[in-house]
């Protein structure tokens, strides 16, 4: 196996003394998995951000064993980790992600809307900027997997192009974390409901 392509990082998890086990999304391949060599070094752990985007490269000498990765910085979102509510928002989006899409299945419109959902929480000046997309991408999410939601079941911000209030957004998260919490984030995929849960606190608290 040789793979270069662009990639989303999606999540880091240490592994031995100096390096780390890297999910990240890419278009064509879907989700892939690698061992990072030095992952936990000062020169790239800022590069393993979830929301970045990298050039990855995986090696592997069959389909089955761990690829080796290196990455290659593209767009860096470390300085919205500095603010609680985008933050939260990229730790959620990230951890739904890693946990709900199986492994080498591609999902080029999920990638697309993925990224396009980081990249409003990056350029929207408040909250109600991107909380609507968050929610849009969670019934993407849906839908790819198979659990699609019947449209007249759905919140008007989620169905029409008018300028939704705090309450409609409220309401469309809510539908959507429902169905999340039922069909995929089950059993030990639940373990992400906590920081969605998170953020939807912190999104009321702001409009309260």
């Amino acid at each position: 196996m040789h793979l270069r392509v662009e990639a989303l990082i999606l999540a880091i998890r240490h592994h031995g003394e100096h390096g780390a086990i890297v999910r990240a999304l890419t278009a064509e391949h879907g989700l892939q998995a690698g061992y990072v060599r030095g992952g936990r070094s000062s020169r790239i752990r800022p590069i393993l951000q979830p929301a970045n985007r990298v050039i990855g490269e995986w090696r592997a000498r069959t389909d089955d064993q761990l690829a080796s990765l290196s990455v290659e910085l593209v767009t860096s979102r470390a300085p919205l980790y500095a603010e609680p509510l985008p933050a939260a928002a990229l730790d959620w989006v990230t951890t739904l992600t890693a946990a709900a899409l199986p492994e080498a299945q591609p999902y080029p419109r999920l990638y697309a809307a993925l990224d396009g959902t980081i990249a409003a929480v990056e350029s929207a000046p408040a909250a109600r900027g991107w909380a609507l997309a968050l929610a849009r991408y969670e019934l993407l999410l849906l839908a790819e997997l198979g659990y699609g939601l019947e449209r007249d079941t759905l919140p008007r911000a989620l169905t029409t192009g008018v300028a939704p209030d705090w309450d409609d957004i409220l309401a469309a998260l809510a539908l959507t974390g429902e169905a999340l919490e039922r069909q995929i984030l089950v059993d030990r995929r639940a373990a992400p409901l906590d920081a969605r849960a998170r953020l939807v606190d912190r999104l009321k608290r702001a409009v309260a």
